[in-house]
């Protein structure tokens, strides 16, 4: 019995092997179906449709790091051609004369015009009251007198010592005369035996002291007629000087009477009506209409070129005028240097003060250049580079510019006629060396 293996039941295998049941019972076979012939070719199809889509996408990205709308963009073309380097400002007119005027001395003003007014040449716009200065010149003018009479005097006590000396030396001749008479006598009377001849010899000494006599006559005449003559040229300097301050007094109390030194139009009044105003107080200023001159401002890069002298065309309204450049100050403000410039030709006495005209000043000009409309590469690229279009894709390449004007940039190494750069918007583009325009 121990050789013989028992047989289990099925109620004894499923004692033994207790769990959870297997689905053999509800399996079914099957055979596999066919795949249809259109199938495998619809497949195949589709994977090629595939590989095509990422070759294009790869091109595209190749073609470029990243991808801009064309319509932000500005591109043109590089051209060949006649070249204007030129400025074009807006400026003011304003008076190349405007003088300030000024009181004389302190006192009341009494304003003779208003703002506005047109005045000529000496014509009186305003007085200053200054009773002090008049006192003043009423002194002055008292001691100007007093020297006058000094001159006078003087001038008669000249007269009255040549008259003197004079006298002394007409009497000095008399009595030389009459010692020679008296020695003849005596020469005579000696020789004839009627005199000693000690008498002769005391003739002879008259005729010497009569003849020393006129010779001190003489010299005297002189020093009383040059001491004279000092005194008279001393009174007359005291008078000139005299003169001189009453002359200076009189041109100050004249300036009290304001005068317009131009022909044109009062500007602007700084002081109110019979107002008290200090020694050299501005009182109002004159605009010279006939000496207008256009200020502008430039862009400090344009300065460098602009020189005294050249010619510009001004206009404004319906008008055009002509003019050059007078002034170019030496000093830059806020990144714009001012200039000046005059009317050399046409009408202007319409113009006034502060109104806005246009100015165009030619720099430069080329007969052949190439050139490319000017946009902010310049300026982003420092104008050493520029990103030039090919077909849908831009690519950053050197260029070198040269000379600009408003609206274009000459290009003198890196570009050709017909090449296609991107002028404006290039900003999109970041640090990418090619980039993908879409339309």
């Amino acid at each position: 019995m121990s050789g013989i293996t028992p047989i289990r039941g099925k109620a004894a295998d499923e004692r033994a092997a207790p769990g959870i049941r297997d689905t053999a019972a509800q399996d079914v076979a099957r055979t596999a179906p066919e795949i249809p012939k259109w199938r495998r070719w619809a497949w195949w199809a589709g994977a090629g449709m595939g590989v095509v889509l990422l070759v294009l996408l790869g091109r595209d990205w190749l073609a470029g790091e990243r991808s801009v709308d064309g319509s932000q963009l500005r591109i043109a073309t590089v051209t060949r051609g006649p070249m204007v380097r030129d400025i074009v400002a807006d400026g003011s007119v304003v008076s190349a004369n405007s003088p300030t005027l000024y009181a004389i001395a302190a006192g009341t003003v009494s304003l003779d015009v208003v703002a506005g007014d047109a005045v000529k040449k000496g014509q009186p716009l305003a007085r200053i009251d200054s009773p002090d200065l008049v006192s003043r010149l009423q002194q002055e003018q008292a001691s100007l007198a007093s020297a006058q009479a000094e001159v006078g005097r003087a001038e008669l006590n000249v007269r009255v010592q040549t008259s003197a000396a004079q006298k002394l030396l007409d009497q000095a001749k008399v009595d030389q005369q009459a010692a020679l008479r008296e020695q003849q006598r005596m020469q005579r009377a000696f020789e004839l035996g009627a005199i000693a001849q000690i008498e002769v010899l005391r003739a002879q000494d008259n005729v010497a002291k009569a003849k020393i006599a006129l010779e001190h006559a003489q010299h005297d005449r002189g020093l009383q007629i040059d001491e004279a003559g000092f005194d008279l040229q001393t009174k007359r300097q005291l008078a000139q000087r005299q003169q001189a301050v009453v002359s200076d007094l009189q041109r100050q109390v004249d300036a009290l009477t304001i005068r317009s030194p131009v022909d044109g139009q009062v500007g602007q009044l700084l002081v109110a009506q019979r107002a008290n105003v200090a020694a050299n107080a501005a009182v109002l200023g004159v605009v010279d209409l006939s000496q207008l001159v256009l200020e502008i401002k430039v862009p400090e890069s344009f300065a460098r070129d602009l020189a005294i002298g050249m010619p510009a065309q001004i206009s404004g309204g319906d008008a055009t005028f002509t003019g050059r450049v007078i002034a170019v100050a030496p000093q830059v403000v806020a990144g714009e240097v001012t200039a000046r410039l005059s009317f050399t030709a046409g009408n202007t006495t319409g113009l006034r003060q502060n109104q806005r005209l246009s100015a165009r000043i030619v720099l430069a000009r080329k007969a052949d250049a190439i050139q490319v409309e000017r946009g902010s590469f310049v300026d982003s690229n420092g104008g050493t580079s520029a990103w030039f279009v090919d077909g849908d894709s831009a690519q950053r390449r050197p260029i070198r510019i040269g000379v600009s004007s408003l609206d274009a940039v000459e290009i003198l190494a890196g570009a050709k006629p017909g090449d296609r750069i991107v002028v404006s918007g290039d900003d999109r583009f970041g640090t990418a060396k090619r980039v993908r325009i879409s339309r």
